[in-house]
């Protein structure tokens, strides 16, 4: 089926599958009643797990996670929606976990999390890759010696102003500031987080007066002031994710802001839960307001779909899960919909 129906919002999900499965899905979402279905898939990239689409959504970005990284490029079929792959590149690291477009789509940023590197692409006039302009690899360990035995970049993404890429390592405890000069990352600012805190994925406020950061060991979230002038992240606050009462294993995974700037969303996996938290709008502040279950096993990633959907992607339970977002107060109710998909990883929405 082609994806033509225009009460529908499409999005391609990334998954954890060998080369010869279907490996990358285009699904679409019912805008009017929630309904979720699956509009193509392909196979040929042995976990293609991170994606992102160019700012003009012509092309998508994949990296395939391995012990021999790369990060590949496919041209959009606006028709259909279908992939057609136009180049690949080694990452010259392993487990490359995330990938990131600048706002310009001229530079691909992707971050290595089994080497702790994060590297930078030049986008050229056809939207293929050209060679490598910087390769970056962190030294260093953490506290946790099973964890934290050198450092693990887990994502890499340019802040509002094009400037700077920040960089969460979960294994060296850091959040990296780089200086984006023509392909080259230069070092700006190193900012510690608690020992043992594992920061992962980080998220700016639209407003772009503030960031919050994940941080995957410590089940918490960190609220920053951001000036994007100077690059400079100035803590604020530390919330955990997880509700009171809480017992047993888990580790936080995901995070997002509503595009009204009031509310921001985590996930948790273990407890399996989406955490809402309601943002003060003077102070950039965090409280946590409730805690609503994935349905699910191992929320790895969620994100936010026209028509007020927080759709979750539960890696372990192998489905996709909606959930209706009440405009008043940000609160979540399961719309009745899932959709099968194998160890789902990444949502990239089509916008």
């Amino acid at each position: 089926m082609e994806p033509t129906a225009t009460n529908e919002a499409f999005f391609y999900t990334g998954t954890y599958a060998s080369a010869d499965q279907p490996g990358i899905f285009l699904c679409a979402l019912n805008k009017e009643t929630g309904e979720l279905r699956i509009v193509n898939h392909m196979d040929g990239v042995d976990n293609p797990s991170y994606l992102a689409l160019s700012p003009d959504g012509n092309g998508l970005y994949v990296v395939s996670e391995t012990d021999e990284g790369e990060v590949l490029v496919y041209r959009r079929d606006a028709a259909t929606g279908e992939l057609h792959l136009m180049d690949r590149k080694l990452t010259k690291g392993a487990s490359p976990c995330y990938v990131s477009v600048t706002e310009d789509g001229e530079w691909v940023l992707t971050s290595n999390y089994s080497s702790g590197s994060v590297n930078v692409f030049p986008v050229g006039d056809q939207g293929t890759l050209e060679e490598m302009s910087a390769l970056i690899e962190h030294t260093g360990r953490g506290q946790n010696d099973d964890r934290q035995e050198g450092p693990h970049a887990h994502s890499i993404q340019p802040d509002p102003s094009g400037q700077y890429a920040v960089v969460c390592d979960l294994g060296l405890d850091q959040i990296i500031v780089y200086r984006q000069e023509e392909g080259r990352l230069v070092t700006h600012r190193e900012m510690n987080q608690p020992p043992g805190s594992g920061p992962r994925h980080l998220v700016f406020h639209p407003s772009s007066k503030w960031a919050y950061v994940i941080n995957e060991m410590s089940n918490t979230v960190t609220a920053f002031m951001y000036d994007q002038r100077r690059g400079e992240f100035t803590t604020l606050q530390h919330i955990t994710t997880l509700p009171e009462g809480h017992s047993g294993e888990g580790t936080g995974a995901d995070i997002r802001v509503s595009p009204c700037g009031r509310f921001l969303y985590a996930s948790n996996r273990g407890d399996d839960s989406i955490v809402l938290y309601h943002i003060d709008q003077e102070s950039g502040e965090l409280e946590a307001i409730e805690w609503t279950s994935t349905i699910g096993q191992t929320p790895r990633n969620f994100n936010l779909l026209p028509g007020g959907i927080l759709l979750v992607a539960n890696q372990d339970s192998n489905n996709l899960v909606a959930f209706q977002i009440n405009g008043e107060d940000g609160r979540l109710t399961h719309n009745g919909f899932k959709l099968e998909i194998p160890r789902p990883v990444c949502i990239a929405p089509v916008v």
